[in-house]
């Protein structure tokens, strides 16, 4: 797979809050509310006109705390992560208050404020005052002021919701990370209708559940022009080898809502479905000790790694198990949950150099989950079709593929390692991406065998009839991320025995095929 390297335009919005983060820390997301107005009033008229001002209300945007945290000491991590997890919790709540008061939101202008972004604020400001606590008791040091400052979330018109443009560019596959960026956005709503009930769910921002998918966030295929760019050229060092684990598909349906890796300790951290293949026991309280005593779905049993990703659905109005749980319906992911058709796990090696074998209980996290808040720096995500991987790859929008064809998701992962740690604070740092054009690894980093993964769906294609996308599908997600195609990501822990992971990087050093 190539790459894309045109840069996006910041949204306006975005920027603030990079600002912002910049300082000292980042937590949040995009709340997303449907305000409605009656059709038959006068827009003359002055209660109409507050009317149309709580109307015009359309997202809170608050900085992303947990990527901006990268030098917490090891000792206060599980204390801000657990607090990383309250902010997540307070913005799904401060979410769910904006989808289910609309008729007070159009009855009165100050309801959004009142109601939803000032207590939001206090809560946000305790949370964090206790993560800079947990950083100095400990001797770890934070600029105090600079994280006041990050409490406060600000309202946005639904026309100034945009993360990004329509975005025909994938990463490179081969370890670039992804900057594809730039045009007109078509991935969010126009203002909600007048004339909407304000009881009906937020029909306007598309999806079964009033958060997505819209019409916008799909393309067809075959109108795309090819966008993937040539790999690296392999220099005389090259690690050209490769190393296949099987581990099924998921067909047991192993699902959770919890993610060990940026919120351990805390049920249904992630607030959205996941599968997991290879290793069976992982949860929110999974330790290293109980991950090597798990069994693997891996048909190489000295693979205990934990490969997990958020499910795919359909959203044909089916009920699935979670419809009334947290992390499914209760959360905006509705719909019937997908079992890939074929999922390929593969090792692959740097174009540039011999590669290290990958240290026990390596943690790595690609893509970014909450692109609508973040933007697309850390954006990852690669759909295409069959027979058009080759071609085109996406990040902001999902394929409509043409007759015969399946939706695929692929995913590179990081394949340079800072060669100490096995995880960091934001983690992200103590991993990074070659670079894109040469695929050397930067900054001390060590070149690791690159994780890729493969996942194959078979989908009826979605139609688009009048701006409206019916048999819509779309990934798992943060509820106010809504359910846009960039906010695909994928975790990984290696965890291996039987020194599997020196046989892995000795394949892929030796140019075998395993």
């Amino acid at each position: 797979m190539g790459r894309n390297d045109r840069k996006r335009r910041t949204p306006l919005a975005t920027k603030a809050i990079a600002a912002s983060a910049a300082l000292v820390l980042g937590g949040g997301g995009l709340l997303w509310a449907q305000m409605n107005a009656s059709a038959h009033e006068s827009n003359s008229s002055g209660q109409n006109q507050t009317k149309a001002a709580a109307a015009s209300v359309a997202t809170i945007a608050c900085p992303d705390v947990g990527q901006q945290l990268t030098n917490v000491p090891q000792n206060a991590r599980q204390g801000v992560a657990t607090e990383l997890a309250n902010l997540d919790k307070q913005i799904t709540e401060a979410y769910a208050r904006l989808a289910s008061t609309r008729q007070a939101q159009a009855n009165d202008a100050s309801f959004v404020q009142n109601a939803i972004v000032g207590p939001l604020k206090e809560k946000r400001a305790a949370t964090i005052d206790r993560i800079r606590i947990d950083i100095q008791r400990v001797g770890g040091s934070v600029n105090a002021a600079a994280l006041k400052q990050l409490a406060a979330c600000t309202t946005q018109t639904a026309n100034n919701t945009t993360a990004g443009g329509q975005n025909n560019g994938g990463g490179n596959n081969n370890g670039g990370q992804n900057n594809n960026n730039g045009g007109q956005n078509n991935g969010n709503t126009a203002a909600p209708s007048a004339s909407a009930s304000a009881s009906a769910p937020a029909a306007n921002n598309g999806g079964q559940a009033g958060n997505g998918p819209t019409a916008a966030d799909f393309v067809d295929i075959t109108k795309v022009a090819p966008n993937v760019q040539a790999k690296p050229q392999k220099q005389a060092q090259a690690s050209t080898g490769s190393f296949t684990t099987r581990c099924g598909v998921n067909a047991n349906k192993n699902h959770n809502t919890d993610n060990v890796i940026v919120a351990p300790g805390v049920t249904n951290g992630a607030h959205h479905e996941h599968d997991y293949v290879g290793n069976q026991k992982v949860n929110a309280f999974s330790t290293n000790d109980s991950l090597l005593a798990a069994p693997s779905s891996c048909q190489n049993q000295s693979d205990l790694s934990a490969y997990y990703w958020p499910v795919v659905r359909v959203q044909d109005g089916s009920q699935e198990f979670d419809a009334n749980a947290l992390g499914g319906g209760k959360e905006g992911n509705v719909g019937k949950i997908l079992t890939p058709q074929s999922a390929q796990i593969k090792y692959v090696g740097s174009p540039a150099s011999k590669v290290v074998a990958m240290p026990q209980f390596l943690r790595i996290i690609t893509g970014d989950a909450k692109t609508l808040t973040n933007g697309l720096a850390n954006a990852n995500a690669h759909w295409s079709c069959t027979g058009f991987e080759n071609k085109v790859q996406l990040t902001e929008q999902y394929p409509i593929c043409p007759q015969g064809s399946n939706v695929v998701r692929t995913f590179a992962f990081q394949s340079c390692w800072d060669g100490v740690n096995i995880d960091s604070a934001n983690h992200r740092t103590h991993v990074a991406f070659a670079d894109p054009a040469s695929g050397v690894c930067g900054n001390g980093f060590k070149a690791i065998p690159q994780l890729t993964m493969r996942l194959v769906y078979k989908i009826t294609p979605p139609t688009i009839q009048n701006g409206v996308v019916k048999n819509a599908y779309a990934v798992d997600g943060f509820p106010e991320q809504l359910h846009k195609a960039s906010t695909d990501h994928d975790d990984f822990i290696s965890v291996t025995k039987n020194n599997l992971a020196a046989k892995i990087a000795n394949c892929v050093n030796t140019g075998k095929k395993c």
